[in-house]
């Protein structure tokens, strides 16, 4: 039998080939292990009030609304650089609102040009942080989650966008975009609580993640803590 000598440039060359295939292979398993793990029924209320918060002392959540939640939506969107995976969060501005100066998902509420919730995450993603959603690919989505300090009914799109984004922040709406890695997520020691006093001076125990030393606690947290049991069961 005759023997392929291969000249070393051509070795690296192909390792490098394999490598980078390999890292490929393995970027396309995960995204479709999350899609066809979004298939099935959903881990729900168990895996978000994990990350719930809960009043301290005598009084409790006494948030009235006379008018029905709001339809909305957020998302997660999930894209590769450097052979790892991230997703943008985003930090509100410190308008004084319910959420202000708060780290939160682009999204936000349905309108009626949106034939769904999932285009409402992409709609809503592409005004405040400026990337081309034409590029993510929808996965699935998270269990619906209502928001009580706000009257929100929040739907969590999961999406994958093929490339690197570039972000131009809507000022009036972003004041900062923070890129979170899976593996940072999935770390539990990013996992924490403390004391929080929010509006009417109510005190209130706060689960939170720490990520990139911002406090992401709430509505959102409670939306990660579902994804990352999706994560966990998919074996990220």
């Amino acid at each position: 039998m005759n023997k392929i000598q291969i000249p070393p440039e051509e070795m690296k060359d192909s390792k490098i080939f394999y490598l980078c295939t390999m890292s490929k292979n393995l970027n396309t398993s995960l995204i479709e292990a999350i899609q066809e793990r979004l298939k099935l029924p959903l881990p729900g209320s168990k895996a978000q009030w994990r990350m719930a918060a809960s009043h301290r002392g005598n009084r409790s959540f006494d948030f009235n609304f006379n008018s029905p939640p709001v339809k909305s939506s957020v998302l997660i969107m999930l894209f590769n650089k450097d052979g790892e995976f991230y997703f943008p969060l985003i930090r509100r501005p410190d308008f004084g609102g319910v959420h202000g100066g708060q780290i939160g998902l682009p999204g936000g509420k349905e309108e009626p040009e949106d034939h769904d919730r999932i285009a409402t995450a992409l709609r809503e993603t592409c005004e405040e942080i400026g990337v081309d959603t034409r590029q993510v690919k929808v996965l699935g989505i998270l269990s619906e989650l209502y928001v009580q300090a706000s009257n929100y009914n929040v739907i969590p799109v999961i999406g994958y966008f093929r490339g690197i984004p570039r972000y131009e922040p809507d000022p009036m709406e972003v004041s900062d975009v923070i890129e979170c890695g899976l593996e940072e997520l999935m770390d539990d020691d990013i996992m924490k609580k403390k004391e929080m006093i929010i509006r009417k001076n109510l005190k209130i125990l706060a689960p939170y993640f720490e990520i990139d030393g911002q406090i992401v606690w709430g509505a959102t947290a409670m939306m990660l803590s579902e994804f990352k049991t999706i994560l966990k069961e998919v074996k990220i």
